[in-house]
């Protein structure tokens, strides 16, 4: 953990300059991969209160932040012991930071061509484990998992161009391969 002295206040700041000025999705990502890193690291902002989790759900959502017209969400989100997401996209960029604990995340991709309502078949690309400090940035249609393989609470920080309750955002269940729409309960 570090403080540099780099705050919630000056990294919405920083959100506001990033996403005015950049051209795409693209651009603002790799703008805020290091602001949100700086943030997690410095851990200025964080609260006993993020490590709370909501039991049915298995994770806790802590917004911390929000414009009026539900762009620019940044949250707090905690992740209960052997709990997770399922497979989502977010239908906007996002940029995760680890902030206390690991976060295993798993990539998918869609194999089918989306024409049947409701229905997807996804296929594993790729996963791995963020510790704290590190970094995973996604566009809106990109498609991971979120597990805690832990034996703890664990907290990212987690930014997002619109809030993902705004979105149209998608879950999928892997089984009965299905496209969910997808929404979370904050605390």
């Amino acid at each position: 953990m570090s403080d540099d002295g780099y705050t919630l206040d000056d990294y919405v700041d920083d959100l506001r300059s990033i996403t005015a000025e950049a051209a795409d999705d693209r651009e603002i990502i790799t703008r805020v991969r290091a602001l949100a890193r700086r943030l997690a690291l410095s851990r200025s902002w964080l609260q006993a209160q993020h490590y709370e989790c909501n039991e049915e759900q298995g994770f806790g959502v802590h917004l911390l932040h929000e414009e009026p017209d539900h762009s620019l969400a940044v949250f707090a989100v905690s992740w209960l012991p052997g709990r997770g997401a399922p497979p989502h996209n977010h239908g906007t960029w996002a940029v995760v930071a680890g902030v206390d604990g690991p976060e295993e995340n798993c990539f998918w991709e869609r194999i089918d061509d989306g024409s049947i309502e409701g229905h997807a078949e996804l296929s594993k690309r790729a996963e791995k484990v963020f510790e704290e400090g590190e970094v995973v940035a996604l566009e809106p249609d990109h498609i991971h998992s979120v597990m805690n393989r832990s034996d703890r609470v664990t907290v990212s920080l987690h930014t997002y161009g619109m809030h993902v309750n705004h979105t149209g955002r998608s879950q999928f269940d892997l089984e009965r391969n299905l496209e969910i729409p997808f929404t979370v309960v904050e605390q």
